[in-house]
């Protein structure tokens, strides 16, 4: 096994020990504990908490990539090129407001819980794979284009067996930036109700009791550092297959 499988494998394995058996960790986070406190959070499941966070995420992450690479597939189009300025307005809406406050806004409408958190979550994905999607699409070899439109493929035919197949390693630069901001932004979640591992942060900040800052912490972390690390090894993947620079060797 090559040192970075055998990293990948640690982090795996930790990840898993401190979601299903987080008591085995009590020993490490003991020193962070206030005097006669609890060490590991025990208010609810760990790994319930994890699900429910990397639903959350998945779900927001999902809405997003529809969203976001549909309007760069319309802005791409010589029919909806004039929209390329209302739709990059749209997609920073999430950026421009910060999760907190699209939680406040959303409270009053949606209620407490998961809603608020999936507009958060939803709105803060869009830009980054948006932005990626474009360049994606607009920068297609001629050559092979070309050679869509000799064999007699549609519009849409060209589309979906060419440009979309060789865009898709540069939209997922996008996508994994989207989701591992958005793994670490759901933690916000939990203050407006919403079933996170933030809920085991808060309640070390609302307790001052670091361990459970630090474990809540360290999940989140590992979880990000996973995510990320499994879609670059699926963006790379599809780079060699397709023979396409990735976003990184473009620029």
């Amino acid at each position: 096994m090559s040192r970075s499988g055998a990293i990948r494998a640690a982090c795996v394995a930790l990840l898993l020990a401190l979601v299903l058996r987080p008591h085995w960790f009590a020993p490490v986070f003991a020193p962070f504990a206030p005097a006669g406190g609890p060490v590991i959070y025990e208010r609810a499941s760990i790994l319930s908490l994890s699900l429910s966070h990397l639903g959350l995420v998945a779900l927001a992450s999902g809405l997003a990539t529809l969203v976001a690479v549909g309007l760069a597939i319309l802005v791409t189009r010589p029919a909806g090129a004039a929209f390329l300025p209302l739709s990059r307005t749209i997609t920073n809406i999430g950026q421009t407001f910060p999760p907190v406050a699209v939680l406040a806004l959303a409270v009053p409408a949606l209620g407490f819980g998961a809603g608020p958190t999936l507009v958060a979550l939803f709105l803060y994905g869009l830009l980054p794979i948006f932005e990626t999607a474009i360049a994606g699409l607009s920068t297609l070899p001629p050559a092979t284009m070309e050679a869509a439109r000799g064999i007699g493929l549609t519009r849409w035919q060209r589309l979906i067996r060419v440009e979309l197949p060789l865009a898709l390693p540069v939209i997922l630069t996008g996508i994994r930036l989207s989701v591992v901001i958005a793994i670490g932004t759901a933690t916000v979640g939990s203050t407006v109700a919403a079933r996170t591992l933030g809920e085991v942060i808060i309640a070390g900040l609302l307790t001052s009791n670091t361990a459970f800052v630090l474990q809540g912490g360290v999940i989140v972390g590992l979880f990000a550092v996973l995510v990320y690390d499994a879609l670059s090894l699926l963006e790379t993947a599809l780079t060699r297959r397709l023979g396409r620079p990735t976003a990184g060797a473009e620029a």
